[in-house]
């Protein structure tokens, strides 16, 4: 698989300011985005005021969330400290699985890091723009955090980007605390987290044993769905790798495509996988989608609350999905009967009242 450059990436992209060096290259070297880009970057901002869910006292409590994280993003890295600590694999990553845990992650997995778990090169911010990723760690420990159903399901009202950046803030907050644990033991740790990223987290999760990406290029667990946000922290430390799990979600997102019916941008694919990065994947449209961000106020989640396994499918179904098609089609079945097109809370919520 190939791989992937951060300053192809929607947020990074909305970063490049005109007059600004970073401008200058990107669209040098990618003249065929310059005038949809210009164009996204006139559109009032998420959160912002003039989009459909603005609300003055609502929608900062997102901006908030997301200026903290900035604010503590450099403290992702940190020099390990000279007192080492031998330690057993195995041993080692049930602790740390169990220690993400207790700080609120639902979901932990190990990988082996590969060469295409890791962006090429960065671009979300000026100051590292362009530096080739050539550093990387062996192993990766991925986690994810539900996010409230009851929230995702009045997407795209703001309840939705308050409760993706709480998504945001608790996986951060997570991966600070094990990398900071690692670097305790003398072994280097880095956090990547929102804004921070030198991994494409999903492909580290699928990896990791956690869940499969499915047709809005997301990825799907089987309990939550794709209604998860999640954390990366890579490290030197031994560990013991988990298996990749298959469970049926690409035969499932075939049959399945109520994101496709639902998503307000038309920017979900309706056909089967194509070649993407060197690997078979449905890719969705990024302008289609970001430009529909740009005029709700909010990253959507539409999609989030269609797919059939936000809902909490039972978990005995899903494991025999793999080996029954008719199991697909039972699922589909009572989700139509249940939600219709999708579920969807008008109400707002008590606390943002």
């Amino acid at each position: 698989m190939k791989k992937h450059d951060e300053r192809d990436v929607m947020f990074s992209r909305m970063n490049y300011k005109k007059g600004t060096e970073q401008y200058e290259d990107y669209y040098r070297r990618n003249p065929n985005k310059k005038e949809i880009d210009d164009t996204l970057r006139s559109l009032p901002n998420i959160c912002g005021e003039g989009t459909m869910s603005y609300n003055e006292l609502n929608s900062p409590i997102a901006e908030a969330v997301f200026r903290f994280l900035g604010d503590i993003k450099k403290f992702s890295e940190g020099k390990p400290n000279e007192k080492f600590v031998e330690v057993n694999p195995e041993a080692m990553s049930a602790k740390i699985k169990k220690l993400a845990k207790y700080y609120g992650a639902n979901l932990v997995g190990v990988t082996e890091m590969k060469d295409y778990h890791y962006y090429s090169h960065r671009g979300r911010d000026a100051e590292t723009y362009g530096d080739e990723i050539t550093k990387h760690h062996k192993y990766g420990i991925v986690f994810a955090v539900e996010m409230d159903k009851n929230m995702i399901n009045r997407s795209p009202q703001v309840e939705e980007i308050i409760e993706t950046s709480h998504g945001y803030l608790k996986a951060g907050i997570i991966g600070m605390i094990i990398s900071y644990y690692i670097r305790e033991l003398g072994y280097e740790a880095r956090n990547n987290m929102d804004g921070n990223y030198l991994v494409v987290a999903p492909l580290v999760a699928e990896d990791g044993g956690l869940g499969e990406i499915g047709r809005m290029g997301l990825l799907c667990t089987k309990k939550y769905g794709p209604r998860v946000r999640l954390g990366v922290v890579t490290t030197d430390i031994p560990l013991i790798p988990d298996k990749k799990e298959e469970f049926g979600l690409k035969e499932f997102c075939r049959l399945c495509s109520r994101c496709v019916r639902t998503c307000p941008a038309k920017a979900i694919p309706t056909g089967d996988r194509e070649e993407c990065y060197g690997d078979l994947q449905w890719k969705i449209d990024d302008e289609k989608c970001y430009s529909r961000w740009r005029s709700l106020g909010t990253d959507c989640g539409i999609c989030l609350s269609s797919c059939p396994f936000s809902q909490e499918i039972s978990q005995e179904l899903v494991e025999s999905m793999k080996e029954s098609k008719d199991t697909m089609i039972r699922i589909l079945k009572e989700y139509d009967e249940k939600f219709k097109i999708r579920p969807y809370i008008r109400e707002p919520l008590d606390i943002i009242k």
